[in-house]
């Protein structure tokens, strides 16, 4: 009952950035909107121009179906449509549904009155696709540098850029970006862990609360930043992890095209290592 009160409150008129009242409608308890009727429109035809795609190949097997970008060859040019075309105007639907459900989820925080975290946070997620579709093939000349979209095509991508530049994990911005992945994950699971184990007790124990949480913190890392704290430094974490990979690939070609383990070249010339490496 408390949620069904509560969608009463949030089914308020205004906070729509486009369209006025003509397109504040609900469908069930999801809030619609102009950007969602048009995330629609962008999912649907990009998903379908896939299937087309795929349909006109004889590919059966799912991990090998792939819609591929076109030839280096058009270089930022409009390719047909059997080679590459498609791709090209899926990737447009891609950005689009994307960029459309974020300003959905700005118009959801108008309506609610709180800050736009959540559409700031997802931006850096579609910052990062478009860093690989879009941003890397514009600075290297080709749409044919961007990903083709498939299960194992995909990944021979990922290997194939990996292995261009000898040892990917040695770019710096890589290793940043691993670095936050991985504190993420251990922040979210310290966070949710704790609060987990406060809210169930032993059986005839009562709930705990914020004072038991951050003494825990306290005696496990003498430290806690507190409830507010930690969720800030999980926004923190998070977006840089999405922020940082997407710098990794874009350095990657446009500003750097030798292997990565040849950009730490430089400390052979500073004073701590000149006269201390035997070659």
């Amino acid at each position: 009952m408390a949620m069904l009160s509560f969608e009463r409150k949030y089914r308020v008129r205004g906070g729509t950035l486009v369209g006025g009242d003509l397109f504040d409608f609900w469908v069930g308890p999801f809030y619609v909107g102009f950007f969602g009727v048009t995330t629609l429109f962008f999912s649907l035809l990009g998903s379908l121009l896939i299937f087309y795609d795929i349909s006109q190949g004889t590919e059966t097997n799912i991990f090998a179906m792939s819609v591929n970008p076109p030839s280096i060859e058009y270089g930022l040019g409009l390719a047909p449509l059997d080679e590459g075309g498609i791709w090209q105007i899926v990737t447009i639907c891609a950005v689009g549904a994307f960029t459309s459900w974020a300003l959905r989820e700005v118009e959801i925080c108008r309506k609610l009155g709180i800050g736009w975290h959540v559409p700031i946070a997802f931006a850096v997620a579609i910052f990062a696709y478009v860093s690989l579709v879009v941003i890397r093939p514009l600075l290297l000349g080709a749409w044919g540098h961007g990903f083709p979209y498939g299960i194992m095509s995909h990944l021979d991508w990922v290997s194939n850029v990996g292995y261009q530049f000898l040892h990917f994990h040695y770019n710096p911005a890589h290793m940043l970006a691993v670095t936050f992945f991985f504190t993420t994950t251990m922040f979210l699971g310290l966070h949710a862990g704790v609060i987990l184990g406060a809210v169930n007790p032993p059986k005839g124990e009562p709930v705990k609360y914020g004072e038991t949480e951050n003494a825990y913190f306290r005696d496990f890392i003498a430290y806690s930043v507190g409830p507010y704290g930690i969720h800030r430094l999980g926004l923190f974490f998070a977006l840089n992890a999405g922020f940082w990979s997407a710098v990794c690939i874009i350095i990657s070609g446009p500003f750097w095209d030798r292997g990565w383990p040849y950009f730490y070249d430089f400390f052979l010339q500073t004073p701590a290592a000149i006269g201390n490496i035997s070659y």
